[in-house]
């Protein structure tokens, strides 16, 4: 999987993309005859070359038996073809984004596949990688691995489906396109990441904010044993922060080039939100309010991984 950049595109891409879009079926729907395609294996051509030899022994030395071999290989060989076609045939593939993906890793798809009838022995591939998949019950599922070697929207490759069931003669293909989209969020560089309010700050004899029942656990020094000695009901000390200030993660403020600035605003956009701060985010030609919690961390990393500073190329799928 690669990031790709606006320029010009060669004739034999425009070509590959055409014939592509001409022999590949729509994701999500049942694969139809005109997009299944059978290739012979290298197995496959040496057993389609040793029926016409044994035909020939046979008519050469008069021996049925290199007749009945021959025929018999023939016939095994239609049925086989038949059983890889109908293998393949009516599949339908869904995919299944992954929860995150950050700039060098894998992205790790969720294939769910489901048909009417039980299949068996299915290899689903996309940039060189592959995963093996069966049917039973109408439903299965696997996992496809593809790089991501760089942050952005990046177009996900064309699935290819295919089958050597049972034996290895022919090989059944078709190919699913789609139109599905990965955000692909910066590496974070955690070394980078900004000084974070120590655990317990505030919570001083200033901000003592009453008393509750006591629970197994407590820190003795929190205990109110005055509360105790006149009641005889065991009570703790509870004590309340002061108001958070808002942080805000500036790209002008950080060095380097422009990817290792949003690296290292990634870190910083994960550190605080593991220390539970309240954070905004000022990107070139974008400003993420304040906020906290996971919907603001998926925001701020979703706003690092599409940001075009300037000087950088312009990233599209």
């Amino acid at each position: 999987m690669t990031l790709a950049r606006s320029g010009p595109v060669s004739w034999r891409e425009r070509l590959r993309q055409h014939w592509q879009g001409r022999l590949s079926a729509p994701l999500g729907e049942p694969l139809p005859q005109k997009r299944l395609f059978l290739l012979p294996t290298r197995f496959g051509l040496g057993w389609a070359a040793l029926i016409p030899v044994l035909v020939l022994f046979g008519i050469n030395y008069q021996n049925s038996l290199a007749h009945a071999l021959a025929f018999w290989l023939f016939a095994l060989g239609v049925v086989v073809i038949f059983r890889a076609w109908r293998n393949l045939l009516g599949v339908r593939l869904a995919l299944r984004q992954p929860a995150e993906v950050f700039a060098g890793g894998e992205a790790r798809l969720g294939i769910v596949a489901s048909a009417r009838r039980p299949r068996t022995a299915l290899r689903v591939s996309a940039e060189g990688r592959a995963a093996q998949l069966d049917i039973c019950a109408g439903h299965g599922e696997t996992e496809l691995a593809v790089p991501a070697p760089r942050r952005g929207v990046v177009a996900l490759p064309v699935l290819r489906l295919e089958t050597r069931w049972p034996l290895g003669l022919v090989r059944a293909m078709a190919w699913q396109d789609h139109d599905t989209e990965l955000v692909v969020w910066p590496r974070p560089l955690v070394e980078e990441a900004s000084a974070h309010r120590p655990e317990g700050q505030g919570l001083d004899s200033g901000d003592f904010a009453g008393l509750r029942r006591f629970v197994q656990g407590d820190s003795p020094t929190r205990l109110a044993w005055k509360q105790w000695s006149r009641t005889g009901t065991l009570a703790t000390k509870a004590f309340e922060a002061p108001p958070r200030e808002s942080l805000w993660l500036d790209y002008q403020a950080c060095r380097g080039d422009p990817e290792r600035r949003l690296s290292v605003l990634c870190g910083r956009v994960l550190a605080h939100h593991r220390a539970g701060d309240r954070y905004g985010l000022r990107l070139p030609g974008q400003v993420l309010a304040p906020g906290e919690g996971e919907a603001q961390r998926r925001a701020a990393l979703d706003a690092l991984a599409r940001c075009q500073p300037p000087g950088l190329a312009e990233l599209s799928p």
